[in-house]
């Protein structure tokens, strides 16, 4: 088979789209006015009913806590996904795919070389550029879609623009299709929601982001220092547009001046070229212009759902804020526009789920922060305080927030208001989610301090808490991050239970791969092995730890340093898991035992230190510890 119908098995993305003999198995159509929404509601019930009778037996069988593990169902399919991800990292390849996985879904892409991103100097792409093949892309789409699949998750930064990180620096190209066939990015965006927003059983959503503030270290040319410059220069105030005024020719026509109508590039701190500035601002009223041009295309769609991620950002007026502005009332009814951009394509699995599979009341939720800074944003990267991301996210996700008798709580630690109460602020979180462990209360932790207490709270998680009985959990990256990860893996989790009572093994394993991903990650990576690992890359081997390609560094040699590193760094996490459980059941509440997890197969998706690929093993479930 070619590279845009090969099938990945295993835990592994699956890309391309399955057989037409399993296919009738993986495709459940999604529901429209007609029979097809009757049918989809009769095997709900069934399966809640199933899970009803099944919870009476083991209420009647089981009096002690120490009993095997519950019988999984059989098999749970609720169709396959058709997946362009933003670009080829982790965050958005592996964790979508584990998270579909947990919720029964079956995921489908495209051969990664057709979405990777190369970093300057790197080995070029099959398609001659540092970026994804956006022809490709789009005929891989309409694929999927003759094939018979109706659920589809695409990124348009990757499908317009070859991925994230091009789409900072690209100017309008139109696109040559296979056939000979030309098209410029607007007939793309049509054609697209013309083939896959005309069937009422098709479900699209459409991830988008605002442009952040300044294009990618190490890439288009770009070093730190014209990073920083341009960072400046998008960060000063432009001027304010409301009402009338608040238009896509306006916001384009105030990007070069301050809020006082003078040059914005007089408050830089370096020197900019007027080409840097003419390239920069030429990216960002492309994007805008595309933005629009979507939302405007796919008014009235009922099945097209936009979810738009503001990238890295700022806590003030910025170049950001009139598009910003301009966006929120130009989707009215059409979707959300949210902090953060990486976690989107998790957010939208965890959407799909509760707009076609989902029959029950979505959970409450009750919300407490432990720092004091929730008021503030978390770092320089945020534009909003920590209490409006939360909102925002749980506003995403239906959810409504609640003072007492939450079906779930989230916990967030903040920075230290008072550097003198940071220990308290540590032990108070600790006794709440240990409590919430006695209690069966399920729980979602978001660590939002940006390393504001050291190591201290995540010494005290690991060894006074249960890792395992988490339902969803981020740190280390700003709250934007962390919240659309968090939420969409603890939020996904507990709708699974609640509609089908229990889980297979298989959306068990999905489950905890991404749960342990995130703490390993985040606690034993980022703040451990990769600090060890950049001073290797450094000190010992010459290189560079942000492109190993700039200085010919030996990757073999930098993999077996982090393997050799990441057996030391992980040994507490995974101690953790090996002697603790995972909820299992919601209605009664239960409680399974995890035999442990093994870590393996360690990559560098982008040839940088800054993220890995891993594969996460689960082992045997055994009964509660």
């Amino acid at each position: 088979m070619n590279s845009m119908q090969a099938v990945f098995t295993g835990k592994t993305a699956r890309r391309g789209f399955p057989s037409a003999a399993r296919r009738s198995d993986l495709l459940t159509p999604l529901a429209d006015e007609n029979e097809t929404k009757g049918m989809d509601k009769f095997m709900k019930r069934g399966i809640q009913l199933s899970a009803l009778l099944l919870a009476l037996c083991l209420l009647a069988g089981c009096g002690s806590q120490e009993t095997s593990p519950e019988p999984a169902l059989q098999t749970v399919s609720n169709g396959t996904i058709a997946y362009v991800p933003l670009d080829d990292r982790p965050v958005n390849t592996d964790r979508v795919v584990e998270l579909a996985e947990s919720l029964g879904y079956q995921v489908v892409m495209p051969d990664e070389a057709l979405y990777h991103t190369c970093l300057d100097g790197q080995a070029l792409n099959p398609n001659g550029t540092q970026y994804g093949d956006r022809a490709a892309l789009f005929e891989w789409v309409l694929q999927q879609e003759a094939a018979g699949c109706h659920q589809f998750i695409l990124s348009l930064d990757q499908l317009l623009s070859g991925g994230l990180v091009n789409s900072r620096s690209m100017t309008s190209q139109p696109v040559t299709l296979s056939d000979g066939t030309v098209l410029t990015e607007y007939g793309m965006i049509d054609r697209l929601l013309e083939v896959l927003g005309g069937s009422t059983e098709n479900r699209i959503y459409l991830l988008d982001t605002v442009m952040r503030l300044a294009p990618t270290v190490g890439y288009d040319g770009f070093d730190q220092g014209g990073y920083k410059a341009l960072r400046t220069y998008g960060m000063k105030a432009r001027p304010t547009l409301s009402g009338s005024e608040l238009t896509v020719d306006n916001i384009i026509a105030n990007y070069e001046l301050g809020s006082d109508g003078q040059p914005a590039v007089l408050f830089t701190t370096v020197p900019l070229p007027d080409d840097v500035i003419e390239r920069y601002t030429e990216a960002r009223a492309r994007k805008l212009k595309l933005s629009d041009h979507m939302l405007a295309a796919a008014k009235g769609m009922g099945n097209v759902h936009v979810l738009i991620g503001v990238d890295d950002s700022a806590p003030s007026a910025s170049i950001q804020t009139s598009e910003i502005a301009y966006l929120k009332a130009a989707m009215a009814g059409q979707g959300s526009l949210l902090s953060g951009a990486d976690e989107d394509g998790m957010l939208a699995v965890c959407r799909l789920y509760e707009d076609t599979v989902f029959t029950g009341d979505l959970p409450s939720v009750q919300v407490r922060y432990f720092g004091g800074s929730e008021s503030a944003a978390s770092s320089d990267y945020d534009h909003q305080p920590l209490t409006e991301i939360v909102e925002a996210h749980l506003s995403y996700l239906g959810l409504s927030q609640t003072e007492k008798n939450a079906d779930l709580q989230v916990l967030v630690l903040t920075a230290p208001a008072d550097a003198a109460k940071a220990d308290s602020y540590c032990a108070d979180l600790i006794s709440v989610l240990r409590t919430n462990g006695k209690k069966g209360i399920p729980t979602i932790l978001m660590d939002a301090a940006k390393n504001g207490y050291s190591t201290t709270f995540q010494s005290l998680l690991i060894s006074k808490a249960d890792l395992g009985l988490l339902l969803g959990y981020a740190g280390f990256y700003d709250l934007a991050n962390v919240t659309g990860i968090a939420l969409s893996n603890g939020v996904a989790r507990w709708l699974c239970l609640r509609q089908q009572g229990t889980c297979t093994d298989t959306q068990n394993e999905a489950y905890l791969q991404t749960l342990s991903e995130s703490l390993i990650k985040d606690i034993c990576y980022k703040n451990r092995a990769k600090i060890k690992l950049t001073s290797y890359v450094k000190d010992k081997l010459g290189g560079d730890p942000d492109n190993f390609a700039t200085a010919g560094t030996d990757t073999a040699k930098v993999l077996s340093e982090l393997e050799s590193t990441m057996a030391a760094d992980t040994s507490d996490v995974l101690d953790n898991f090996a002697r603790g459980n995972f909820i299992s059941s919601l209605n009664p509440y239960r409680e399974t035992g995890l035999g442990g997890l093994s870590l393996s197969n360690y990559q560098f998706p982008w040839q940088r230190v800054f993220e890995v690929r891993m594969k996460i093993s689960v082992n045997d479930f055994t009964k509660s510890h």
